[in-house]
């Protein structure tokens, strides 16, 4: 990028009239010492919230047309003596390089915006390492998960969050200010403590998103296999037939629809592990174990691997009479017709079969959509928990159940079917029917008023063993209170 364009503002003149809480911070003189992609991307951002910026460099003729014109360049210590917030916007080994300059920056506010290469790399943080160089300095830690990019075209839509962390009361709540009129939204993460964590957020590759990968690509594996060794394996061994063609597509659009199916019944599972360790214990006070807890979390991850591998099911099923192979299949199968003379070879019951499967398959994607879309925070923040939990709870159980029906109706009396166990293995689908079946059978034992009315009481404070007062509805609506323990 030229220096013109670097110079041009990407985004407007922001408005801060009517907002008297970040007034005070706008039209001050901020400092920026670095020169490198991020004190760029900071500059153009500080010019065009308002701010007057100071650019900090050890090379100021050289580096003053990467900048935009609206920025003075100038040398680190003449920087530094016309502010009195300043941003350090180099390496923490480069921090040294600054030494010469302490008695100038005492008394100011270093903004440490550094990250490193690796997760705890060092024992101590970046920032706090660049405290212990300049004692007399109130160091804050801030910025650091947000990208030179976001810093020029803008927060938008994408995570507008800046997490601060910083000893001084008074400094955070000033960098705030700051962050506020650039268009973020400042987050408080506490003492300095804290900075070592802020500085490992953005090293970690999708951390909530392991195990559920991982789960994933188990049971892929796991299918994979097993449908190789009864689509292909099989009739190698048994009728020396080579069908090694299929793996590309048959194979693999076999297996999807059974991690999507199995994904999705373990979204709800935990659910019905939690409700019965409720019911067990008689109390919501109980701890749950560490491994439940943890899939209780990913749930989000876990359904929208779900849907991802439904959604390429649904892909490969639309280019199955694309291949070749099956071209050659229906020219075969005319030619037997033709030389057997047979004239109709409509089977009624597998025209209905396959009308019905398809028509709940796409059903049952449609759900599975709705779940995706409403999970992003954009749409999960417009709807209230109310309208939430039905979308995901309600409508994500009637999506599995109608996911069960899709399986059945693919599989309709073949399970009886003795030439259908390759191996004496059952077919694929029959095996993935086992778990969804349990969480759907749960879910139907958890509507009986019985079971429903004592894991109500327990949700709403009652424990077993303990005397407590309860409100339940009545028949009419109303709410009545009472008392109850174990014994009643």
């Amino acid at each position: 990028m030229s220096g013109g364009d670097m110079a041009k503002p990407l985004l407007g003149q922001r408005n801060t009239e009517g907002d008297p809480s970040i007034m005070p911070a706008a039209g001050r003189t901020i400092g920026v010492l670095g020169s490198g992609d991020f004190a760029r991307s900071l500059a153009i951002r500080l010019v065009c919230s308002g701010f007057k910026v100071v650019v900090g460099s050890r090379n100021p003729k050289r580096k003053a047309g990467l900048f935009p014109s609206a920025a003075e360049v100038t040398f680190q210590a003449e920087a530094v003596k016309k502010t009195d917030v300043i941003f350090v916007a180099v390496f923490r080994e480069h921090y040294s390089t600054l030494c010469d300059l302490a008695d100038v920056l005492a008394g100011k506010i270093l903004v440490d915006v550094s990250n490193n290469t690796e997760i705890n790399h060092h024992k101590e943080s970046n920032a706090e390492y660049l405290a212990s160089l300049f004692p007399a300095c109130t160091v804050v830690k801030g910025f650091n998960v947000v990208s030179a990019w976001t810093l020029q075209s803008g927060a938008r839509d994408g995570n507008k969050q800046v997490l601060i962390c910083s000893n001084n009361q008074e400094a955070k709540r000033t960098v705030a200010e700051i962050a506020q009129v650039m268009g973020f939204t400042p987050v408080d993460m506490g003492c300095m403590s804290s900075a070592c964590e802020i500085e490992n957020i953005p090293l970690r590759l999708l951390p909530a998103w392991k195990i559920p990968i991982f789960l994933a690509l188990g049971l892929f594996l796991c299918f994979f296999t097993y449908n190789l060794v009864r689509q292909v394996i099989h009739p190698y061994v048994r009728e020396q037939k080579n069908k090694f063609y299929k793996i590309p597509v048959e194979v693999v659009n076999t297996t999807l629809p059974c991690v999507a199916y199995v994904m999705l019944s373990l979204v709800y599972l935990p659910g019905v592990l939690a409700a019965c360790s409720q019911l067990y214990y008689g109390t919501k006070y109980r701890r749950f174990p560490d491994w439940l807890d943890q899939w209780l979390q990913h749930r989000k991850q876990i359904g929208l691997l779900s849907f991802f591998c439904a959604a390429l099911h649904a892909l490969y099923s639309l280019c199955l009479p694309m291949r070749r192979s099956h071209r050659y299949q229906l020219i075969e199968t005319a030619v037997k017709q033709a030389v057997e003379k047979k004239m109709n070879i409509w089977v009624e019951e597998e025209v209905w079969r396959m009308e019905i499967y398809i028509s709940v398959g796409i059903i049952a994607l449609g759900l599975l959509s709705l779940l995706a879309i409403t999970s992003l925070p954009s749409i999960a923040n417009s709807l209230n928990w109310r309208e939430f939990s039905f979308i995901q709870s309600t409508l994500g159980f009637i999506a599995l159940v109608i996911s069960t029906l899709h399986t059945l109706t693919y599989g309709w009396s073949r399970a009886f079917d003795e030439n259908q166990y390759k191996f004496y293995l059952p077919p694929t689908y029959t095996l993935t029917l086992l778990v969804p079946c349990t969480v759907i059978l749960a879910k139907v034992v958890f509507i009986l008023p019985c079971v429903q009315q004592r894991l109500l009481r327990i949700r709403r404070g009652w424990e077993k063993g303990r005397y407590v007062k309860f409100v339940l509805p009545s028949a009419t609506g109303e709410y009545s209170s009472g008392e109850t323990s174990s014994n009643v």
